[in-house]
């Protein structure tokens, strides 16, 4: 299913684009879920635990530029499709440093919506989105990668930590912890720094040489033995959001 989010401080212009979206979706056939946010923030938050493939940003708002707030989807996601849909035709060139997909100007022509839409729908790609099966003591649970902030391996078992601050707990688990986060490891945005933890790098505030602090208060340690590798890599996965 395709996930589209919609944010824009002007809750007339929300609605309004809002409503051309799901006007968009009927006409194409399209399953899609269409989540609002008039705040950046909100947005924001809603990306630590959902995947969304589609944003449509307004560009000027009052508490985050759509320039900031397009940059920071970026740190997590750089597949999602970025339209930007504003009244500042100026901001257009500036734009294009988080590669977004098309800049509209309002009012939104409905021809020329759909036509942005229809491009954005086909760029999107499901199966690059990487998820990991759990097998916990409730059953199987399937996690987004982009909802764990880090994991820990104690006792044969693993805990996830989720963005969310929830923490999902394996039953035992059979042979090393690292051949077990290994399809976790495959996203870029991921690093084992220590033989029992593995942390998203996108949720890192600091790190200092004892190791890793998260958004949320969460120390991930670093292996004194790793810790110039380890800042090496965190350094290029920095570098490369740039």
């Amino acid at each position: 299913m395709l996930n589209i989010a919609i944010c824009d401080d002007i809750e007339a212009e929300l609605r309004h684009i809002t409503a051309l979206t799901k006007e968009y979706l009927a006409y194409r056939h399209v399953d899609a879920e269409v989540c609002e946010f008039s705040h950046p923030d909100d947005l924001l938050t809603a990306c630590e635990i959902q995947v969304f493939h589609i944003f449509l940003l307004d560009m000027v708002m009052p508490m985050v530029s759509g320039m900031e707030l397009g940059r920071c989807i970026r740190r997590v996601s750089t597949e999602a499709q970025i339209i930007y849909i504003t009244t500042e035709p100026g901001f257009a060139l500036d734009a294009y440093a988080v590669n977004p997909l098309h800049y509209l100007l309002k009012p939104v022509d409905k021809d020329t919506f759909f036509t942005a839409m229809d491009l954005a729908s086909e760029k999107v790609n499901f199966g690059d989105e990487i998820t990991v099966t759990v097998k916990t003591r409730d059953g199987l649970r399937t996690l987004s990668v982009n909802a764990i902030a880090c994991c820990e391996y104690s006792r044969h078992t693993v805990a996830y930590t989720l963005a969310s601050g929830e923490r999902v707990e394996t039953v035992t688990i059979p042979g090393r912890f690292s051949d077990y986060i290994a399809p976790l490891l495959e996203d870029r945005r991921f690093l084992q720094p220590h033989a029992a933890f593995a942390v998203n790098m996108s949720r890192v505030e600091r790190l200092d040489k004892e190791g890793f602090t998260l958004r949320g208060g969460i120390f991930v340690p670093v292996s004194g033995k790793q810790f110039s590798a380890v800042r090496g890599a965190y350094m290029n996965y920095r570098l490369g959001e740039a």
